[in-house]
């Protein structure tokens, strides 16, 4: 009997010497990092999140480092496999603590708001609102204001699949939204829904039940849109005045009813071409929406669709505030205007015109000045694909311009507006985006060879980003329009920061020459330029590349004799 004691002795002194030593280790090198960031009597103490570990000033909780190690300690007793010794209660009883709230309700309401209002502009409210309002009272009460709700994109979950689960996933979003919509978007702006099948009708219900500050509706691969639901949103939603309906299965008849009733505060109507737009232009042309800004008709991927006729004198009568006018992709033909027709009033405000194509354009100089001959504020002109356009046609055009010959300054930022210190003073606006490139067409075209520097010595102080792509002007004719943005230009200053060569007979003399003459050129296409040494017959698109092209090219110009 002596010797199985002495047995079990040794046995529990070994677990001792083994377990022990590792755990008091752990703990002190533990315990001196909690000393070291919140000392003893330093007025700090920590609180130790999922995520972070907290630094907070005030005193914390009393024992706390005690009720620590005292957990560290239970959960390795507690863990399998452990040969620690069972430890001993203390006979010294723990007094009770009061639960410490937690940072989350210390930070004051407004700091919380600003913060989530940030992450709410760059991920929008969903899911991060829900999942914030779940983690204490003061975050519930952020995520519960109505001003973090403003903007909202609402999708099922299961785009996609079939038909049957897309509905119950509706349905369960559904379910959501009727309690979200009137406890949380009162002050809904702007609403996005996208791949709704069959329960977009009570989802635009519900929308015009609780959001009566609406003022954008954007409804995406939607189907099913009812009249009485375009309706009901006209009349709930005072304050609506844009509607984009783009890839949307929508009702003419349904779109006309709600231009009827909402068109007098109408700003911007997005829409996709099917042979039955026809009759929403018809009722735009009837005035029905006179203070429209912006306006754009596309086809989508569709390219199969039957060129209609545009009567552009109708619409300048019937849209005169039109800014921004996009038929992208469209066949289309203007209604011939007669020998004896009298001119349109033509968009006196009118700032955007694109009328870009993949496929065969109709569109002439002709009829681009019927379009312009009233447009003396235009800043973009998006012609690509249009080969019927001519330089000369270009240079008629309303558009303010003057003819610098020489200068050289420092160029503007791209996405950004130049300042109205780097260019004098014009009122009105002058022209600052030119597309004119021919994308996989100018093989099966007669291309003109010359009249592009019509373009650039008009425009070359304004224009901030320029596209000859598949142009067939000469070397020669290049090299004179280039040279527009070289010399001096008095007070101007060049504001060119995005050129496009692709395709053209380009030479290396002109683009080193444009790019010593525009340092804040950002962007240079030079695909396929058959006149530039290999290897740099491609894209740069920051001032660095820009720079080693330049360089590369002075060492392969010929040296002066």
């Amino acid at each position: 009997m002596a010797s199985e004691a002495a047995g079990l002795a040794r046995r529990a002194r070994r677990r001792v010497r083994v377990v022990h030593p590792a755990a008091a280790h752990t703990r002190s090198a533990e315990d001196w990092w909690w000393d070291r960031l919140a000392p003893s009597g330093s007025g700090y103490h920590l609180l130790q999140s999922d995520s972070m570990l907290l630094v907070l000033p005030g005193p914390g909780p009393a024992r706390l480092r005690a009720q620590r190690r005292a957990a560290r300690q239970a959960r390795r007793l507690r863990s399998p496999g452990s040969r620690a010794v069972e430890a001993k209660p203390s006979s010294a009883p723990t007094p009770l603590q009061e639960p410490d709230p937690g940072w989350g309700d210390r930070v004051p309401l407004e700091i919380l708001l600003q913060i989530f209002g940030l992450l709410v502009a760059a991920d929008g409210p969903i899911p991060f609102l829900g999942r914030a309002a779940r983690v204490c009272r003061r975050w519930n009460e952020a995520a519960s204001q109505p001003a973090l709700w403003h903007t909202l994109t609402l999708s099922p979950p299961l785009v996609g699949r079939p038909a049957k689960t897309g509905a119950k996933a509706e349905k369960k979003l559904l379910s959501s939204l009727e309690w979200l919509m009137p406890n949380r978007f009162s002050q809904l702006q702007r609403l996005t829904l996208i791949h709704w099948k069959s329960q977009v009708h009570l989802v635009l219900k519900l929308v015009s039940e609780s959001c009566p500050r609406l003022t954008f509706l954007k409804l995406s691969d939607c189907h099913g849109v009812t009249l009485d639901a375009l309706i009901m949103i006209a009349k709930a939603c005072p304050q609506l005045h844009s509607l984009d309906i783009q890839h949307s299965m929508v009702k003419s008849t349904a779109v006309v009813s709600f231009l009827e009733e909402a068109g007098p505060r109408m700003r911007k109507l997005w829409l996709t071409y099917n042979p039955q737009t026809t009759a929403i232009l018809g009722a735009l042309l009837g005035s029905c929406c006179p203070q429209l800004q912006v306006l754009e008709v596309s086809t989508g991927l569709n390219h199969n669709i039957i060129p209609f006729q545009l009567p552009i004198e109708a619409l300048q009568k019937g849209c005169p505030q039109l800014q921004v006018l996009r038929l992208l992709n469209l066949t289309w033909l203007p209604k011939p205007s007669g020998r004896a027709m009298t001119p349109g009033p033509g968009f006196p405000s009118l700032e955007e015109l694109c009328l870009a194509s993949s496929t065969c354009s109709f569109v002439s100089n002709e009829v681009l000045g019927r379009l312009l001959h009233g447009s003396p504020h235009l800043r973009l002109l998006d012609l690509r694909g249009c080969a019927r356009i001519t330089p000369a046609g270009l240079h008629d055009l309303p558009c303010q311009g003057q003819c610098f010959l020489g200068g050289r300054g420092a160029g503007g930022m791209q996405g950004s507006l130049p300042t109205q210190s780097s260019y004098p003073l014009v009122s009105p606006p002058e022209l600052e985006q030119l597309y004119l490139g021919l994308y996989d067409m100018s093989d099966r075209l007669t291309l003109a060879k010359e009249g592009s520097p019509l373009l650039t010595q008009k425009w070359c102080h304004s224009l901030r980003e320029l596209d000859l792509s598949g142009q067939g002007f000469s070397e020669k004719d290049l090299e004179q329009a280039l040279a527009a943005f070289s010399g001096t230009l008095g007070c101007s200053q060049l504001a060119l920061c995005s050129l496009n060569l692709r395709g053209t007979r380009v030479t290396p003399g002109t683009v080193s020459s444009v790019i010593s003459s525009c340092p804040g050129l950002l962007y240079l296409n030079l695909e396929s330029c058959r006149c530039l040494p290999r290897g740099l017959k491609q894209a740069y698109r920051c001032p660095e590349e820009v720079q080693w092209c330049l360089e590369q090219l002075l060492t392969s110009l010929p040296s002066p004799s």
